[in-house]
């Protein structure tokens, strides 16, 4: 009977493709939670996010080196072996006569070599391999802190739309109100019909500003959510704190930067970056000095033309052994050693350059950072007051309305004025509460809400 009914057919074949593609998804969503903290969500970025995780990887790879720059000043051991089949002809001196004879033969051998000196480069190279990998941890420590003010600002953009939509609704409810009252005050001929469009006008616009709210709540819930990478079609919602305190203590600049100087991991690691050059500069003057290596072979050989004695025989006839040093004094090297140095010196500058621009681009930002804490604690004192006065304004000319003493104009210049407080004072809260958090990581205090 299905193919008497088309649509039931596409919808059983619809099911049957698109079930486990949902079930799939519905599994990669099961450890997820529905709700997220900000808590939550440093700790889901220091886990998955890419950038960190190539970080870790990059570190790995840092370690590897050094184990391979400790490994230098062991000696290596090589075993060679060679088996051949041999043909040719062969005369016998007795008779004259010639023979074509096929045999084999064999070389067999171990070879070690250990560097003894050389200048101190291995001991140089196992030094600087330690630092990379400071260097490396670093970096990470360095992703963790980007990650965790974009993931700040997220968080509470969102709680900002949020709040935002929750103060516009209640302005389209009175909106709709008002158009409501209008339209019974126009049927009895209280007011005008321009009085009554005017109205109707102002909700049209307070829902558009609804809408507009809305829209921003969702776009702000999709950076939040790009920036911890989580799957596609997953929806999510963060906790809301019971109270976002924006007026806190303002440390002293100086003290901040001072802070910021002496524990932020840009800071080391450009301070490394140094000692790491240094470590190059040692050694490229390494090539000046002689090298200094031994090395020992043992090998032995097998030959089964002729009238040679058995295999076994002749591997004892023929076992050698060898011990030796070797000494590679440079004496022209044709400006190669002297080119290396010369630019290793110019790293070195270059990398005392790079502590100092890192030094002064951290102290700019906490500067800006700590007039942004100013201004965002000044505008949003200034947004208080205003929200307080319109607020006021706004009802009395409401109430005016509801009695029809009031001139629709006003009153909807009245309103305006609200719903710009309103927003102004949403928005300065959020940044005062931005900001100051900001200005304490800084100074190395943990983002909480």
């Amino acid at each position: 009977m299905l193919y008497r009914q088309p649509g039931i057919f596409i919808f059983f074949l619809f099911f049957l493709l698109t079930g486990p593609l949902v079930r799939a998804q519905d599994s990669s969503f099961a450890n997820l939670p529905t709700k997220w903290t900000l808590q939550q969500c440093f700790d889901y970025a220091g886990k998955n996010n890419i950038q960190l995780n190539s970080l870790r990887l990059s570190r790995l790879s840092t370690e590897q080196d050094l184990l391979l720059s400790k490994a230098a000043k062991l000696p290596n051991l090589t075993g060679t072996a060679s088996q051949n089949l041999n043909g040719g002809k062969s005369i016998n001196a007795a008779t004259g006569n010639s023979s074509y004879e096929v045999y084999t033969s064999g070389n067999y051998g171990v070879n070690s070599n250990v560097t003894l000196f050389q200048g101190g480069y291995l001991n140089y190279d196992i030094r600087q391999k330690n630092l990379l990998t400071q260097v490396a941890q670093l970096n990470i420590a360095q992703q963790i802190n980007d990650i965790t003010v974009l993931i700040t600002q997220a968080y509470l953009n969102i709680l900002l739309a949020r709040e935002n939509i929750v103060y516009v609704k209640d302005v389209v409810a009175t909106s709709e109100a008002q158009v409501k009252q209008g339209q019974q005050q126009y049927d009895v001929g209280s007011i005008a019909l321009i009085g009554l469009v005017q109205l109707q006008a102002q909700l049209s616009n307070d829902r558009y500003l609804l809408i507009t709210a809305e829209n921003q709540h969702r776009q702000n819930k999709l950076v939040l959510k790009q920036l911890l990478q989580l799957p596609s079609g997953y929806d999510f919602d963060i906790t809301e704190p019971d109270t976002l305190i924006s007026n806190r203590h303002l440390y002293a600049l100086q003290e901040a930067q001072d802070s910021a100087l002496a524990n932020r991991p840009e800071i080391k690691s450009s301070q490394l970056g140094i000692d790491v050059a240094n470590l190059d500069l040692a050694k490229a003057k390494t090539g000046y000095l002689p090298t200094l290596s031994a090395g020992g072979g043992l090998g032995t050989s097998y030959n089964g033309g002729g009238n040679n004695n058995a295999y076994f025989k002749q591997l004892d006839n023929n076992f050698y052994q060898q011990i030796g040093l070797t000494l590679s004094v440079p004496i022209f090297t044709r400006r190669v050693v002297k080119t290396n140095v010369e630019k290793a010196k110019l790293e070195v500058d270059q990398s005392k350059l790079t502590l100092q621009d890192t030094k002064t681009n951290l102290s700019q930002t906490i500067e800006q950072a700590y007039i942004n804490v100013q201004n965002a604690q000044s505008q949003y004192d200034a947004a208080v007051e205003q929200l307080r006065y319109s607020q006021e304004g706004y009802r009395i000319a409401s109430e005016q309305l509801k009695v029809g003493a009031a001139n629709i104009v006003v009153f909807l210049q009245q309103k305006n004025l609200y719903i710009q407080a309103l927003q102004s004072y949403v928005q300065a809260k959020y940044n005062a509460a931005l900001t100051i958090r900001i200005y304490d990581f800084y100074r190395g205090i943990p983002v909480t809400l």
